[in-house]
């Protein structure tokens, strides 16, 4: 594997192992905003924007929960916690990933991989991921259902961008707005639902879009935009924190 701290989970290499659960910059938390999938796009678009980001290599277009106004911003963060109601569940899921077996790439059995290079990986304190027998703890049992969860929802989501792209309902988006402190604050690497586009779909596309679960989600998108506010007043209460007393 290329990566030499990403292996396969087992208990004979890792039973030491514990995952810290709290979260911070420190501990790998500090992102600007977390890929999330329509099955999970009810409960992101209660707490965050949803927006679209395109990958520069491949060129490939993913929906994201936006988290901060910089890249390693995240501003849901607060001393060990996290202030939001619900956590996109591909930053719960870390410090594992999902994957088919070494030997066998074209396998639809997937196997647990751990980073044990993430910051939240150490054999001090946290969740141990193994009992004294080797068997899975109720934590470990708890992530593997979160990863088979992710594993499904994003390959969903494949389909969901494969649809927004064939119709045109996605456009590039600028996000503009000045924080309390005078500094004018400006997005401009997103895409968003193209709302007017979405509009005027025929009743047979909005059909099959239904029928196949995308519609209900681009709608989700287009409502989460609400949620600029909580990212905006979040950025002012750092500035106000941040300021010198008077």
């Amino acid at each position: 594997m290329a990566n030499s701290s990403i292996q396969t989970l087992n208990a004979t290499d890792h039973m030491p192992l514990r995952v810290v659960t709290d979260y911070g910059h420190q501990l790998g938390d500090g992102i600007g905003f977390a890929i999330t999938y329509p099955i999970e796009f009810r409960d992101i678009q209660a707490c965050y924007p949803i927006l679209f980001s395109k990958d520069s290599n491949t060129g490939a277009f993913f929906p994201v929960a936006l988290l901060g106004t910089q890249p390693d911003e995240n501003l849901f963060l607060n001393n060990g916690t996290w202030n939001a109601s619900y956590i996109p569940a591909t930053v719960r899921r870390h410090p594992f990933l999902i994957s088919s077996p070494e030997d066998d790439r074209t396998s639809t059995d997937l196997v647990i991989l751990i980073d044990t290079a993430h910051p939240k990986v150490n054999a001090v304190e946290g969740q141990l991921l193994f009992d004294e027998t080797g068997a899975q703890t109720p934590f470990l049992k708890d992530a593997a259902a979160l990863l088979n969860q992710i594993h499904f929802g994003l390959s969903h989501s494949k389909e969901f961008m494969t649809a927004l792209l064939e119709h045109d309902l996605l456009e590039p988006i600028t996000i503009s707005f000045t924080l309390d402190d005078g500094a004018d604050c400006s997005l401009d690497q997103f895409y968003g639902i193209a709302e007017e586009q979405l509009f005027k779909l025929s009743g047979k596309v909005l059909e099959q879009l239904n029928q196949n679960g995308f519609l209900q989600a681009a709608y989700m998108a287009v409502a989460s935009m609400s949620r600029l506010r909580t990212i905006i007043e979040a950025k002012n209460r750092q500035i106000s924190d941040l300021a010198p007393p008077r």
